[in-house]
């Protein structure tokens, strides 16, 4: 276990940005940083990061927290990983104690199942170094690949003996729980038999962005081997092979200093490529591209160019990914190698400067890759129809509407075909796309309309029921504006409102000294807590957040939005985050450049920490009114209903001298 000296140093160390813009590509936003959520796929950016609160927001999923919440919520960390992770990037040594098997054995199931798969790595790359078998067969194989020893040790390469049960007696003797060999892939059981999936092959970590194990691919040495030759893990609880891109963790950092990442096949093009100086390189490791690795390529870049083989019939069969790459933001590039090379064989025939001279030279983008793929060396007027049509339609996948414009614009010139006529084209393919998703998700609306897909080529007299140019109005205007009107909410839920807004205030500005009682000067949450004394909250999580904040106050401190995540209570840490951030911030430039002044709610506190008082006070004395009225229409006795009369004067008298302060609380 992490000694607590050395987490709260971590946690002093760590910062939001820091860690965050390894991942994901921020913006600046006023005094925040705002992206795509790294989390779901969104075209609008909804994820916060607030540098001065060290805290990340995603307002497409409600994930929220510290640096630590973030790492455990992207790359399914445990909390001693994260730690771990964040202790090794800011270059504080570990105070832990030495575990002992028990203690190993006893932590959770996943950290358990990243234990064994990086003692599996080691395991291989000790018999690749040490073994006799390793050295003559494993080693002997990576050094004909032309790998050099530090390349073979950045990727942690191996060697699995050709022995049915090589690492389950291995793991046995350190007293690793076989259960896990199995659920981590690295056993199978068949009946009563049970024996390693891997023998007698080199071995390929495959590495989270975090840089933890999660899997394997294995190649097998053997001429005569009746299996496949190349053997990966199966998906297990930390590894979905459609999630996870090969060589990521090696190369995210270049990937982001370059601005390009390039997309290779197999582990060897990943490894040869980057050994030659180009480590900005994945592999979709033989499998189709999904729409979730091209999400985890996204956060590190826009950019993408893939390397191809040199069969032509197999390129065309690599369209689609080149497709879903447009479709998902990324701006693509493609480089062919000549019949018969792969980008392994190619960079170690031509050497790292002159490979990277070829590849820059012969990036295409997808319009001129598929016009040289489907279109040169071919007079067939049907085939060049064919394969215009190809072009277009990827066009049309690009869901940014001015790349639309200049891809039809170059297509258009290098294809000598009248702009006006791709554009008919592509708005063809626009609109019954639309149309498509418009059946599905929105059937509500009225028959007959033809809305315009979003950033669409459409002239201002264009018939389609919409605004021209896909703007496309919010989902209100097609609401009743009565049913708007006599939308009710109930007294319970304006309650919730209004008491969050009072931990809201607390959470955020109760440090701040305002004018107090007496004309002394205090803390905002001491004022609060004083006016909330004889208020009893009804949610449970705004109630606790109280609480705390009056325990504090006892002692005579503040509590504030540090302490609130480091709060055992998961739940308050994410309500604590909730409440202090915001989604939109006010521009800057409004002042400059509008000459518009927007008063802050900071420049009034104990204004708006009245008004919001008196507005929690007025709802619940509203609430009890009702209560009261009901009571009363059961009432039968005489004395009963005179106490319910003079209870309701009462509460009619508070609710008249609250509303009358209400009506004197101004916002400066």
């Amino acid at each position: 276990m992490i000694s607590n000296h050395t987490i709260e140093e971590i946690k002093n160390r760590m910062d939001i940005y820091e860690v965050i813009s390894e991942f994901v590509d921020l913006k600046k936003s006023g005094s925040s940083y705002k992206a795509l959520s790294p989390f779901t796929d969104e075209k609008t950016p909804s994820f916060m990061v607030s540098p001065s609160k060290n805290i990340f927001k995603c307002f497409s999923t409600g994930k929220g927290g510290d640096p630590i919440t973030f790492l455990m919520e992207l790359d399914g960390l445990s909390y001693m990983e994260a730690l771990k992770f964040l202790a090794q990037k800011y270059g504080i040594e570990l105070e832990e104690e030495v575990q002992t098997e028990e203690q190993v054995n006893a932590q959770n199931e996943r950290e358990s199942l990243f234990i064994t798969l990086n003692y599996a790595k080691d395991h291989f790359v000790s018999n690749l170094w040490e073994s006799e078998e390793g050295r003559n067969i494993g080693l002997t194989y990576f050094k004909e690949r032309s790998f050099s020893e530090e390349t073979i040790k950045t990727f942690e390469l191996g060697y699995a003996l050709d022995q049915w049960q090589g690492l389950m007696d291995a793991s046995a003797k350190k007293g690793y729980n076989e259960t896990y060999l199995a659920r981590a892939g690295l056993k199978i059981v068949k009946e009563d038999k049970a024996y390693d999936r891997f023998r007698g092959r080199v071995t390929f970590p495959i590495h989270n962005v975090s840089g933890k194990v999660i899997a394997f691919g294995a190649r097998t040495l053997k001429s005569n081997e009746k299996g496949p030759k190349y053997l990966n893990s199966p998906e297990t609880e930390l590894y979905t092979k459609s999630k996870i891109l090969y060589g990521i963790f090696q190369a995210k950092n270049e990937i982001r200093n370059q601005a390009n990442c390039y997309l290779v096949e197999g582990y060897t093009d990943v490894i040869s490529l980057y050994q030659g100086g180009i480590k900005n390189v994945v592999a979709s490791s033989g499998t189709s591209l999904t729409e979730d690795q091209i999400k985890l390529i996204k956060r590190y870049t826009e950019n993408v160019t893939v390397l191809f083989d040199g069969d032509k019939a197999g390129i065309k069969a690599s369209m689609r990914g080149i497709d879903m790459m447009l479709s998902g933001g990324l701006n693509v590039k493609a480089v062919r190698f000549p019949e018969g090379e792969d980008p392994d064989s190619y960079s170690k025939q031509l050497g790292g400067t002159a490979f990277k001279a070829y590849l820059d030279e012969n990036s295409l983008d997808f319009i001129s890759f598929k016009t040289e793929l489907y279109i040169t060396g071919t007079n067939d007027p049907i085939k060049r129809a064919e394969a215009i049509r190809e072009i277009v339609h990827s066009i049309s996948l690009i869901p940014d509407p001015i790349k639309r414009t200049v891809y039809v614009q170059q297509c258009s010139n290098k294809l000598g075909i009248e702009e006006g006529t791709l554009i008919s084209e592509l708005n063809k393919l626009l609109i019954k796309e639309s149309q498509k998703n418009s059946y599905s998700s929105n059937s509500g609306r009225s028959q007959g309309s033809n809305p315009a897909p979003s950033g669409g080529f459409f002239p201002p007299d264009f018939q389609g029921g919409m605004p021209p140019f896909g703007m496309e109005p919010p989902p209100d205007l097609f609401a009743d504006p009565q049913d708007l009107l006599e939308e009710k909410v109930s007294p319970n839920e304006v309650i919730r409102n209004q008491e969050r807004e009072s931990i809201r205030m607390l959470i955020n500005y109760g440090e701040e000294m305002i004018d107090g009682f007496e004309g002394t000067e205090t803390h905002l949450a001491n004022y609060i807590l004083t006016e909330c004394e004889d208020i009893e909250f009804t949610t449970s999580i705004y109630e606790r957040i109280l609480n705390l904040f009056k325990e504090k106050l006892v002692d005579g401190q503040v509590l504030n939005l540090k302490d609130l995540l480091n709060h055992d209570d998961d739940e308050i840490k994410r309500e604590a985050v909730n409440l202090s951030t915001e989604r939109y911030e006010l521009s800057h430039n409004w002042s400059d450049k509008f000459q518009i002044s927007v008063a802050h709610e900071r420049d009034s506190l104990r204004t708006s920490a009245m008004g919001n008082i008196l507005r929690l006070k007025f709802r619940i004395i509203q609430k009890m009114i009702a209560e009261n009225m009901e009571k009363m229409k059961t009432a039968t006795d005489d004395n009963e209903i005179d106490g319910f009369l003079s209870i309701q004067k009462d509460l009619k008298e508070m609710e008249m001298a609250i509303a009358k302060e209400l009506g004197n609380v101004t916002v400066k």
